[in-house]
């Protein structure tokens, strides 16, 4: 077998993204950049930061990674251990300059976390995802990233069907009297039309429309007969600011959506008005806005899809618990009557803490509430698969429904 030279084009057509190799029961992983400029000599590269959702990201209080450069080659490259059932997105990061952090970052162990997340805010806009590995995709901060996924790794229902034909969704304008704001609306429809179909609100719907796109996803686990026929509601956040001011605990928000966008969307699609019927999907932000609107609208938002929710909300960092917990804890909000899923990655220590926290607080009431652990981060990689494995769990009343696929 011939050896090939570390560099050269034929070593780097052999490359097809990350490569591992199973050592006592995990799996070393080794990363290659390619350094367009080519070796020290011609280049200017001092750093290829390796920001790896949930191992290297800002939610962890460690040290900035970077790959290390084969010297007299254009290849750089950085090894790390990963569980077995390890999943999550990764992205690098070149750099002219070596002191991206500041000094106090690496001065100990647990480096200054603000010093830390400051460094990562300024380095991420000009993050790039692998060009050599053909899952990549554009992330919920606007940078470009791609997936490792160990062997192991859970399925994640339907998205191993990514080429399932789908029925494109209808994109409309919703011009919001309340919060006098205009944004996007997409609505999905799977099945045949029927006033009794459930409906799934997915918040940050522009990352499921546009980003990482549910369409066959959701297509796929209906045809199989593991999601009933429904109609999806993706709401578009518009913007950061925009983000940051309605999802977190917004009545005006959740109110808007009951009373100009549900009538606007019957006009496209039918569904039910029943509660048990009707899903709230959401991602940190979206996750904390989720369980806000069951908890103060349960008459209307029975079922809630919470994934690794920002329950720290509004004290990031302090060490006092969020709006929610503190509101649950002394009565003021009461989840009786609703179904939940919570859901949080391992590796985001804050949001992992807050969502135990919700947890603990929401067992003290009378329904069954789903807590699931992932081996992962602050990550839609994770999220794609809790979100179809979550509607699923929420809807299994309604999948033996016959009345659902029109048999009598």
């Amino acid at each position: 077998m011939t050896t090939l030279t570390t560099g050269s084009e034929a070593w780097w057509q052999s490359k097809k993204g990350p490569e591992w190799v199973r050592e006592k029961g995990n799996y070393r992983v080794t990363f290659w950049w390619r350094d367009p400029k080519g070796t020290q000599n011609t280049s200017t590269v001092k750093r290829v930061w390796l920001y790896i959702t949930g191992i290297t990201d800002h939610h962890q209080n460690a040290r900035p990674q970077s790959l290390e450069r084969i010297p007299d080659t254009d290849v750089w490259q950085w090894q790390g251990e990963f569980s077995p059932e390890w999943r999550g997105s990764y992205c690098f990061i070149p750099s002219d300059n070596e002191h991206d952090f500041a000094d106090a970052v690496f001065e100990d162990a647990h480096p200054d976390r603000l010093a830390l997340r400051e460094g990562w805010r300024k380095l991420l806009p000009h993050a790039v995802s692998d060009p050599l590995n053909p899952q990549s995709w554009r992330g919920g901060r606007g940078h470009a990233v791609s997936a490792l996924e160990m062997p192991d790794a859970p399925v994640q229902p339907g998205w191993d069907h990514p080429d399932t034909p789908y029925q494109p969704p209808v994109c409309i304008e919703w011009n919001s009297t309340r919060l006098d704001n205009r944004r996007r609306v997409w609505i999905f429809t799977t099945g045949d039309d029927s006033p009794e179909r459930p409906l799934a609100i997915l918040l940050d719907g522009q990352f499921w429309a546009e980003s990482m796109p549910v369409w066959s996803a959701l297509t796929s686990l209906t045809t199989g007969h593991k999601l009933p026929p429904a109609v999806y509601v993706l709401i578009d956040v518009i913007d950061i600011e925009h983000r940051s001011r309605e999802l977190p605990c917004n009545p005006d928000f959740w109110l808007a959506v009951q009373e100009e966008l549900f009538p606007l969307v019957k006009k496209h699609a039918p569904f039910s008005d029943r509660a048990d019927r009707t899903v709230v999907a959401g991602q940190s932000f979206g996750g904390l806005s989720s369980l806000y609107a069951g908890l103060n609208w349960p008459q209307r938002f029975g079922c809630i899809l919470s994934q690794s929710g920002s329950y720290w909300w509004p004290h990031r960092g302090a060490q006092q618990d969020g709006l929610l917990i503190e509101q649950l804890r002394t009565g003021e909000k009461t989840a009786h009557g609703l179904r939940i899923v919570l859901e949080a990655g391992r590796n985001e220590p804050l949001i992992f803490r807050a969502n135990q926290a919700i947890y603990a607080e929401l067992q003290h009431t009378q329904q069954p509430v789903i807590w699931r652990q992932v081996d992962g981060g602050h990550d839609a990689l994770c999220w794609r698969g809790g979100l179809t494995q979550g509607l699923m769990i929420l809807w299994q009343p309604l999948i033996h429904s016959r009345s659902l696929y029109g048999i009598q």
